[in-house]
Protein backbone atom coordinates (compact mmCIF):
# COMPACT_ATOMS: atom_id res chain seq x y z
CA UNK A 1 0.00 0.00 0.00
CA UNK A 2 1.34 3.49 -0.80
CA UNK A 3 -0.73 6.90 -0.10
CA UNK A 4 -0.04 9.27 -2.90
CA UNK A 5 -0.85 13.20 -2.55
CA UNK A 6 -0.73 15.63 -4.91
CA UNK A 7 -0.18 19.72 -4.93
CA UNK A 8 0.61 22.48 -7.25
CA UNK A 9 -2.69 22.28 -9.31
CA UNK A 10 -4.18 25.92 -10.18
CA UNK A 11 -6.16 28.55 -12.37
CA UNK A 12 -3.64 30.10 -15.21
CA UNK A 13 -4.44 31.52 -18.38
CA UNK A 14 -3.07 30.15 -21.24
CA UNK A 15 0.42 30.30 -21.99
CA UNK A 16 1.77 30.14 -18.53
CA UNK A 17 3.13 27.02 -16.48
CA UNK A 18 2.06 25.03 -13.47
CA UNK A 19 4.32 22.69 -11.20
CA UNK A 20 2.56 19.27 -10.05
CA UNK A 21 4.11 17.64 -7.09
CA UNK A 22 2.93 13.99 -5.89
CA UNK A 23 4.40 12.60 -2.92
CA UNK A 24 4.29 8.89 -1.98
CA UNK A 25 3.90 7.84 1.45
CA UNK A 26 7.15 5.48 0.82
CA UNK A 27 9.62 5.29 -1.69
CA UNK A 28 8.93 3.35 -5.08
CA UNK A 29 10.95 1.75 -7.29
CA UNK A 30 8.26 1.36 -9.87
CA UNK A 31 6.90 3.18 -12.32
CA UNK A 32 5.20 6.53 -12.04
CA UNK A 33 2.97 8.95 -13.75
CA UNK A 34 0.29 11.30 -14.53
CA UNK A 35 -2.81 10.96 -15.27
CA UNK A 36 -6.16 13.87 -16.41
CA UNK A 37 -9.67 13.38 -16.68
CA UNK A 38 -11.80 16.34 -17.94
CA UNK A 39 -15.34 16.94 -17.78
CA UNK A 40 -17.21 14.11 -19.89
CA UNK A 41 -13.74 12.18 -20.70
CA UNK A 42 -11.97 9.37 -19.71
CA UNK A 43 -9.26 9.60 -17.92
CA UNK A 44 -6.14 9.19 -20.06
CA UNK A 45 -2.26 9.03 -19.59
CA UNK A 46 -0.11 12.41 -19.77
CA UNK A 47 3.49 11.18 -18.53
CA UNK A 48 4.64 8.30 -16.82
CA UNK A 49 8.59 7.60 -16.02
CA UNK A 50 10.28 4.65 -14.82
CA UNK A 51 12.25 3.94 -11.67
CA UNK A 52 15.63 4.11 -13.88
CA UNK A 53 14.14 7.42 -15.44
CA UNK A 54 12.62 6.27 -19.16
CA UNK A 55 10.34 8.99 -19.95
CA UNK A 56 6.90 8.57 -21.92
CA UNK A 57 4.36 11.23 -23.00
CA UNK A 58 1.30 11.44 -24.62
CA UNK A 59 1.29 13.35 -28.03
CA UNK A 60 -0.75 16.39 -26.81
CA UNK A 61 1.71 17.30 -24.45
CA UNK A 62 5.10 16.62 -26.24
CA UNK A 63 7.13 19.38 -25.98
CA UNK A 64 4.85 21.36 -23.19
CA UNK A 65 5.10 19.14 -20.07
CA UNK A 66 7.95 17.28 -18.73
CA UNK A 67 8.04 14.64 -15.90
CA UNK A 68 10.42 14.22 -13.54
CA UNK A 69 10.85 12.47 -9.93
CA UNK A 70 13.24 12.68 -7.24
CA UNK A 71 15.81 10.03 -7.40
CA UNK A 72 17.22 10.35 -3.56
CA UNK A 73 14.35 9.10 -1.42
CA UNK A 74 12.32 8.22 -4.52
CA UNK A 75 9.23 8.94 -2.99
CA UNK A 76 8.14 12.76 -5.15
CA UNK A 77 7.39 12.89 -8.99
CA UNK A 78 6.55 16.18 -10.55
CA UNK A 79 4.93 17.50 -13.87
CA UNK A 80 5.77 20.99 -15.39
CA UNK A 81 3.48 22.15 -17.63
CA UNK A 82 4.54 24.97 -20.13
CA UNK A 83 2.69 26.43 -22.45
CA UNK A 84 -0.39 25.74 -21.08
CA UNK A 85 -3.78 25.18 -23.47
CA UNK A 86 -7.17 25.35 -22.53
CA UNK A 87 -7.60 21.80 -23.30
CA UNK A 88 -5.41 20.89 -20.59
CA UNK A 89 -8.38 21.54 -18.25
CA UNK A 90 -8.68 18.60 -16.27
CA UNK A 91 -8.43 16.73 -12.97
CA UNK A 92 -4.62 15.54 -12.60
CA UNK A 93 -3.73 12.31 -10.90
CA UNK A 94 -0.87 10.91 -9.45
CA UNK A 95 -0.17 7.05 -10.36
CA UNK A 96 2.15 4.17 -8.85
CA UNK A 97 2.54 1.12 -10.65
CA UNK A 98 3.46 -0.76 -7.70
CA UNK A 99 3.80 -5.22 -7.79
CA UNK A 100 1.34 -5.45 -5.07
CA UNK A 101 -1.48 -3.05 -7.34
CA UNK A 102 -1.73 0.24 -8.99
CA UNK A 103 -2.58 3.21 -6.91
CA UNK A 104 -4.00 6.84 -7.27
CA UNK A 105 -4.29 10.15 -5.72
CA UNK A 106 -6.70 12.15 -4.88
CA UNK A 107 -6.48 14.39 -7.78
CA UNK A 108 -5.45 18.12 -8.18
CA UNK A 109 -7.54 20.64 -10.13
CA UNK A 110 -5.77 22.75 -13.20
CA UNK A 111 -7.62 25.07 -14.97
CA UNK A 112 -6.56 27.35 -17.73
CA UNK A 113 -8.40 30.37 -18.95
CA UNK A 114 -8.25 31.69 -22.64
Amino acid sequence: QVQLVESGGGSVQAGGSLRLSCAASKSIFDSMGWYRQAPGKQRELVATISNGGWKNYAEAVKGRFTISRDNDKKNTVYLEMNSLKPEDTAVYYCNADLVDGRFWGQGTQVTVSS
